[in-house]
């Protein structure tokens, strides 16, 4: 590590850090004063390994140097970890967009590394920071995300099974709206315990669905086999299993929503 003398009489945030991040090592450069030297700084520039305790290591090597603001590009998601701990660190963080910084003139062919070159437009503020919404919205809107993926999944495992019962000539959902409700699923369960008469089936129908036992009863009349059944088993125990990580989400979203509960009542 060793700091070089440069000069500057821009007007110019005193001491930066920039990085490029990939997903193995982040290039530092940081940029600051030189002390009893007006106008003239001083430039380091450092590499480090992504894991934790080396990211740690150059949050406190910057913390050291004075630096105050630390700004990155938004390359992937390789930005996130250091992003975070930066932030939790205390320092100001900026994430800015790569194609306005690939687009900014005047980058000198000597400043080969990224690092360098984000780093001296982020002291003359050349470049304005992207909108990175505070940890709390960062949680939420993750835990909402993953429900949403769980939810599509769940749509493509209802649609295999309604596949499978058509494979088996079975015509259930021609004649009931939702073969997941409870009379569904008592239908269904029954089929994989291996009960095949239509009339017997078509007695597991409640409330509405009943006055279209005749219906159901031609419904069920199809060649649905043991091999249906067991990977009817499969998808329904799948299907169970996303609607209980579903329920554990929605519990999550609500013990994150609770505090704003005021806010969101108003």
């Amino acid at each position: 590590m060793v700091l070089e003398e440069t000069q500057d009489t821009e007007e110019i945030i005193e001491r930066v850090a920039a990085l490029d991040i990939g997903k193995a090592e982040v290039v530092c450069c940081t940029r600051v004063p030189r002390e009893g030297f007006p106008g003239r700084r001083m430039q380091e520039v450092v590499t480090y390994p992504t894991m934790t305790r080396s990211l740690l290591g150059m949050c406190d090597h910057l913390r050291c140097l004075g630096v105050s603001r630390v700004v990155m590009e938004a390359t992937s998601d390789y930005w996130r970890p250091a992003f975070y701990l930066l932030e939790a660190a205390g320092f100001e963080v900026w994430l800015v967009n790569a194609r306005d910084v690939k687009h900014l003139p005047g980058r000198p062919k000597t400043d080969k590394l990224d690092a360098v070159w984000l780093a001296k437009i982020a002291e003359r503020q050349m470049i304005r920071p992207s909108f990175v919404p505070p940890r709390e919205i960062r949680v939420l809107r993750d835990l909402t995300r993953y429900r949403t993926d769980l939810v599509v999944a769940r749509t493509s495992e209802k649609q295999r099974v309604e596949k499978l019962l058509e494979d088996a000539q079975i015509k259930v959902t021609a004649v009931a709206t939702d073969i997941f409700g409870p009379s569904g699923r008592d239908m269904l369960a029954a089929l994989i315990a291996g009960e095949r008469d239509p009339k017997v089936l078509a007695q597991y129908a409640r409330r509405r669905l009943r006055a279209k036992l005749a219906e159901l009863e031609e419904a069920f009349t199809g060649h649905f086999t043991d091999h249906h059944a067991f990977l009817l088993a499969k998808m329904l125990g799948r299907i169970d299993a996303i609607n209980a990580d579903i329920a554990s989400l929605d519990a999550r979203i609500g013990a994150e929503v609770d505090p704003y509960a005021d806010a969101i009542a108003r």
